[in-house]
């Protein structure tokens, strides 16, 4: 059996288009604090852009990921919180971009009145669970 468990839909419940409603897994859980479009020297990447900004956030998941020894394929869990709901599209273009549709994580969408700072649009925090041998 693999150490994440993805069940899109369980009896009972309707599929969701872009998400698994339940996933479980087996190894040590990582939590990713909120990812913003933030580049290394602390910079925000894509004012004003929601695809500029949804791939720099996605791109800082993956390095925080590789920092606990983990991928995309370990994600269980996507939190995702948008100033705008209508910047949810490209969310989840730069999601699709790094998980395939069959290993989908579990997420939430929110959209909220502001982020710490005005020009960020988006932030993404992550749930993860390494398998035994990678931990």
């Amino acid at each position: 059996m693999p150490h994440v468990v993805r069940v899109r839909a369980p009896e009972g419940v309707a599929q969701a288009p872009g998400y698994s409603h339940t996933v479980w897994g087996t190894g040590r859980i990582v939590a990713i604090a909120g990812q913003v479009a933030m580049d290394e020297q602390g910079h925000l990447v894509g004012p004003g852009d929601p695809t500029a900004q949804a791939r720099q956030v996605f791109e800082n998941l993956r390095r925080c990921l590789a920092a606990a020894g983990a991928t995309f394929a370990d994600v269980i869990k996507l939190n995702y919180y948008v100033v705008d709901i209508g910047h949810l599209p490209a969310v989840r273009a730069a999601r699709d971009a790094v998980i395939p549709a069959e290993q989908l994580p579990a997420s939430t969408a929110v959209q909220v009145a502001a982020l710490f700072d005005p020009g960020y649009l988006m932030e993404v925090e992550a749930w993860a669970v390494v398998p035994a041998d990678r931990a």
